[in-house]
């Protein structure tokens, strides 16, 4: 992956094996084997940055972005199909368990959202032939769904992104993706950008110095466009003691 993308890794794990019979298509006789990866790095890492290019994965899950309220695709375009889907069922009680697979999955009905569900949501909606790779073609509703991936490959950075947004919460893997010195506010946005969603700020930093995650490091940033902030730096200490290591995502609610 390093010489490939010229991007040093940090933090890496192994995902999972895919070797569903048809994830590479049905015609396929021979059986095709993955073994997938979760590593993390830093844009600024680049040794050659014309080797790769770089994408948010909310071009590809525009449904899991909920840091600026419910995403308009979630409500206008997949809610009326999911439920027109459910209620396609030949049986009352498929129709129900459809329902409230879907409430559940994409907090419908007011459920509580929740982030680490990404995987559930993507086959759910593969499920309901609302993504292309289900084989429906690209219609009005595929288009909005994000972009297709070769493949399952979409299902597997969707178990990639379940994976880092549960991984957060009890292990200090965010800071790998943070410069050697940040303010809390960039660590908190960070933090927003890997879960899709806001967190409340004066308990994230409150959490954050109680389980001596960071130290200050004596300077202050000028690129706030107010007030200097006071720059940190990970205290690596935290990792000798898995007790405090983690960040908890004392989220926003609506």
């Amino acid at each position: 992956m390093e010489q490939q993308t010229g991007h040093a890794l940090g933090y890496i794990e192994q995902l999972y094996t895919f070797a569903d019979r048809d994830r590479i298509g049905t015609e396929r006789h021979q059986r095709v084997i993955s073994i997938s990866y979760l590593a993390l790095t830093r844009k600024e890492q680049a040794t050659n940055s014309a080797a790769c290019g770089w994408q948010s994965w909310y071009e590809y899950f525009p449904w899991e972005d909920h840091r600026f309220g419910t995403p308009p695709v979630l409500l206008d375009r997949l809610r009326p199909r999911l439920i027109e889907w459910a209620g396609g069922a030949s049986e009352p009680t498929t129709q129900r368990e459809r329902r409230q697979r879907a409430a559940i999955a994409f907090g419908f009905d007011d459920r509580h959202w929740n982030e680490e569900l990404t995987l559930q949501r993507y086959e759910l909606l593969y499920e309901a032939a609302l993504i292309e790779e289900a084989g429906g073609g690209r219609d009005a509703i595929a288009a909005a769904a994000g972009k297709p991936m070769v493949a399952d490959h979409r299902r597997i950075l969707a178990t990639g992104i379940a994976r880092l947004r549960s991984k957060i919460k009890y292990r200090p893997v965010v800071f790998e993706l943070m410069r050697p010195s940040f303010t809390l506010l960039q660590l908190q946005r960070t933090v927003e950008a890997l879960a899709g969603r806001l967190i409340n700020k004066p308990n994230f930093r409150r959490l954050v110095e109680q389980q001596d995650l960071v130290e200050e490091t004596g300077e202050t940033s000028l690129d706030t466009g107010g007030r200097p902030a006071k720059l940190y730096r990970f205290r690596h200490a935290v990792l000798d003691d898995r007790a405090i290591a983690g960040t908890k995502l004392p989220l926003a609610r609506a």
